[in-house]
């Protein structure tokens, strides 16, 4: 079992910035892949920022060059810088983790909104 526990959300003007974080309880080695997914309101979710197997991030193309992933492995946890913030960037971001057995975690979600 992986809990993940969303915060940093909240309201910012457009061009604006915030930073998620994602608590993990237990060790981010012992986690296939970890990131973040989002729901705008009215749509699907759809990924924004990840690391996968191997090390390797991807990224929707949406937030390219706008939102950066990181992880701090003595805290399990990952973050997602958003910077350069848009209006279609409203919606509530959820942490997502699979292990190694294929099951699939999610946070609770933490709404950002932002205003133009």
């Amino acid at each position: 079992q992986v809990q993940l526990v969303e915060s940093g959300g909240g309201l910012v003007q457009a061009g604006g910035s915030l930073r998620l974080s994602c608590a993990a309880s237990r060790s981010l080695s012992s986690i296939n892949a970890i990131g973040w997914y989002r729901r705008a309101p009215g749509k699907r979710r759809e990924l924004v920022a990840a690391f996968i197997s191997g090390g390797s991030t991807n990224y929707a193309d949406s937030v390219k060059g706008r939102f950066t992933i990181s992880r701090d492995n003595a805290n399990n946890t990952v973050y997602l810088q958003m910077d350069s913030l848009k209006p279609e960037d409203t919606g509530v971001y959820y942490c997502y983790a699979n292990d190694y057995y294929t099951h699939n975690y999610w946070g609770q979600g933490t709404p950002v909104t932002v205003s133009s």
